[in-house]
């Protein structure tokens, strides 16, 4: 498989990470309807990816193509997501643009993703995206396969969440496995993967 360029992602990529991850999940299964008034969604899910863009940077493994059309976000093992004050902060970001009962069923969400992490250690793919304009093109997956094979070096074991069912069968072609299935409260599954390192 041919891997897309990839190279690390600098501050100067945030805008457009975070122009990546809004167009790319507007319409996903569990992130298109956390966020319901549709004529704000961008604006207010923004707000989410910008703090989870940023956050990632302190590591090492934030991948983007080129031009940054498609990102992928990476904790290593024993990272976190977001540092303590971050996630403490997000909840009140979010109600400020979305109000507090969508930021609330957001941060519920994140809960239910952390309940079912592995205990052992693993590289975390939190968030990849491709922006709208260049979707099918393969970057994404580019991507993936180009981060896997960094990850392959250390011979480390990777974990995502999938919040569409439309993209197991892309992650399955790379290694990953079906490990658990979480079902949120309005009714989507979200189903976790693993793929053994190498």
């Amino acid at each position: 498989m041919t891997h897309a360029p990839a190279r690390l992602a600098t501050p100067a990529d945030i805008d457009a990470i975070v122009s990546a991850f809004t167009s790319a999940f507007f319409d996903d299964p569990v992130w298109g309807p956390a966020f319901p008034d549709e004529k704000r969604r961008a604006r207010q899910a923004e707000v989410m990816w910008r703090v989870y863009a940023t956050s990632a940077l302190r590591y090492p493994w934030t991948l983007v193509t080129p031009g940054a059309e498609a990102a992928a976000l990476w904790i290593p093992p024993g990272g976190n997501e977001l540092t303590s004050q971050e996630a403490a902060g997000l909840e009140g970001k979010v109600a400020e643009v979305a109000g507090p009962a969508v930021a609330r069923a957001i941060m519920e969400v994140g809960e239910r993703f952390e309940q079912v992490h592995p205990v052992e250690p693993f590289f975390y793919l939190t968030i990849l995206g491709t922006h709208a304009d260049h979707r099918g093109k393969g970057l994404g997956m580019g991507l993936l396969a180009e981060s896997l094979a960094r990850i392959d070096e250390l011979g480390a074991p990777a974990y995502l969440e999938s919040t569409n069912p439309a993209n197991l069968r892309r992650y399955e072609s790379l290694g990953f496995g079906v490990r658990d299935e979480i079902d949120l409260a309005e009714g989507q599954v979200v189903t976790t993967m693993w793929r053994p390192g190498r």
